[in-house]
């Protein structure tokens, strides 16, 4: 019965063990993956897919709450002026349905820190507001 047993309770741990490792976190899924692929890309329609309705933008110190619409169109603008070559995520935390992530941006010959705000609505995250500043 003991054998039994502890070949069960290995089995076990070895079918856990193989699992993915995003399966090992109960499933949470990093939001910050494809929006820092888009800010890297520079694509301002793809990242616009992640905007809320209503979203306060402030670039280069230049803040404003505007649609989504009117985001994708100043982001945009940016990237036409400032061509990404490189986004480093530097640091993410969150609690509960709002999570905040910071990084480093490299368009255009500058560096910029990007702050990127995402709240959870209908089981999706949406960004509530993103800060791109020039680096001092």
């Amino acid at each position: 019965m003991k054998k039994t047993l502890l070949l069960v309770l290995a089995l076990a741990f070895a079918a856990f063990m193989a699992r993915p490792a995003a399966a090992q976190n109960s499933g949470e899924y990093d939001v910050f993956v494809p929006i820092a692929k888009y800010l890297k890309a520079g694509d301002a329609e793809k990242l616009s897919a992640w905007f809320s309705e209503n979203l306060e933008v402030s670039i280069s110190a230049s803040s404003r709450d505007v649609s989504r619409n009117q985001a994708k169109q100043i982001v945009k603008s940016f990237f036409d002026s400032h061509t990404p070559r490189e986004f480093e995520i530097t640091h993410k935390a969150g609690q509960g349905n709002n999570k905040y992530a910071l990084g480093n941006l490299n368009a255009g010959g500058e560096v910029f820190g990007v702050t990127i705000f995402v709240s959870r609505k209908d089981n999706s995250y949406f960004i509530q507001q993103l800060k791109i500043e020039k680096a001092d």
